[in-house]
C-alpha cells in the first residue's frame, strides 16, 4: 500500500485585501508518496514557491491542512512546529545559505548544533560522503565550487534524516554540469535511500529527473505527468498549456 509523506488538502493562501487581494494558492489538494521525486512547475506567480513554503511549514496557509509524516501542522504550537521543521524536514535553497565562516562539516552539523545536539563526527562524515564530499569537510564555502556548495547544502538537509526534502530551484544558480551533479544526487537519494523529494523548478531538463511533475497555474494544479518523463515531454506539455484559451495571448513566463 502506498504511503504518503506529505498531504495537502484544500490549501488556500490569500494575501492582501480588496483590489490587492491575491490568491497565491486556490484550493490545492495533492500528496507526495514516500520514496518518490516530484517536480513542481508553473509560470511566474503560479503559486509553486508558496506551495513549497506552506508544505514545509515555513508559511501558514489561509485555509486547508498540511500533514507531514502523519502530523497535521495546524495541530502544532509554534515550538512544536519548529521542532518538526528541524527534525523531519530538510530544505535546500537556490542560494545555498551556507555560513561563510564555517567549514563544510560545520555547516552540515549546524541544524543539530542549533537544536542543542552534538552530532557524532561519523554522522557528519557520512552525510558529506553521501554527496561525494567527504574529502572537502574542512573547506569553507569560498573554497568550494557552486555545485559543491549546493551538495553541502543537501548534506545539511539530510543530517537529521528528514521525512521529506524540499528543494526550491536547487540548480537555479548552477551551470549545467553542476546542475546535473545535484540532480543525480537527488535522484539517487530517492532510488537508493527511499527519500521523499519535492522540488520546485522552471527547467524541463531538471523536471525530467522526477517521477512525477505537477504543473501549477493561478494557484491551482492544472496538469500532472507520470511515467515516461523527459525534458521534451515536459516542454511540450508546458507549450500546450500556454496555447490553451484560458491563457493570455502572450502566454505565461515559465
Amino acid at each position: 500500500m502506498t504511503t504518503h509523506t506529505v498531504t495537502l488538502t484544500g490549501l488556500r493562501a490569500v494575501y492582501g485585501t480588496g483590489t490587492r487581494r491575491v490568491a497565491a494558492l486556490d484550493g490545492v489538494t495533492t500528496s507526495f508518496a514516500s520514496g518518490t521525486f516530484t517536480a513542481v512547475m508553473g509560470p511566474s506567480g503560479s503559486g509553486k514557491s508558496t506551495l513549497l513554503h506552506c508544505a514545509a511549514g515555513l508559511d501558514s496557509p489561509t485555509e486547508g491542512t498540511v500533514t507531514i509524516d502523519g502530523t497535521r501542522l495546524d495541530d502544532l504550537g509554534e515550538d512544536e512546529l519548529t521542532r518538526l521543521r528541524r527534525d523531519r524536514i530538510g530544505f535546500v535553497f537556490q542560494a545555498f545559505n551556507l555560513v561563510s565562516t564555517l567549514t563544510a562539516a560545520q555547516n552540515v552539523e549546524l541544524p543539530l548544533r542549533l537544536a542543542g545536539r552534538r552530532p557524532p563526527a561519523r554522522d557528519v562524515v557520512a552525510a558529506l560522503d553521501a554527496v561525494g564530499l567527504a574529502d572537502r569537510a574542512g573547506h569553507r564555502p569560498s573554497e568550494l565550487s557552486g555545485g559543491e556548495q549546493q551538495r553541502v547544502a543537501v548534506a545539511r538537509a539530510l543530517i537529521t534524516r528528514p521525512a521529506v526534502v524540499f528543494a526550491d530551484e536547487p540548480t537555479g544558480a548552477l551551470d549545467s554540469a553542476a546542475s546535473r551533479q545535484v540532480l543525480r544526487l537527488l535522484r539517487g537519494l530517492v532510488d537508493d535511500h527511499g527519500q521523499t523529494v519535492v522540488m520546485v523548478t522552471h527547467d524541463p531538463a531538471a523536471a525530467a529527473y522526477a517521477d512525477r511533475v505537477l504543473l501549477l497555474a493561478d494557484g491551482r494544479v492544472v496538469d500532472e505527468l507520470e511515467g515516461g518523463i523527459t525534458a521534451a515531454v515536459v516542454a511540450a506539455r508546458i507549450a500546450e498549456r500556454e496555447t490553451t484559451p484560458a491563457e493570455t495571448a502572450a502566454g505565461p513566463s515559465w
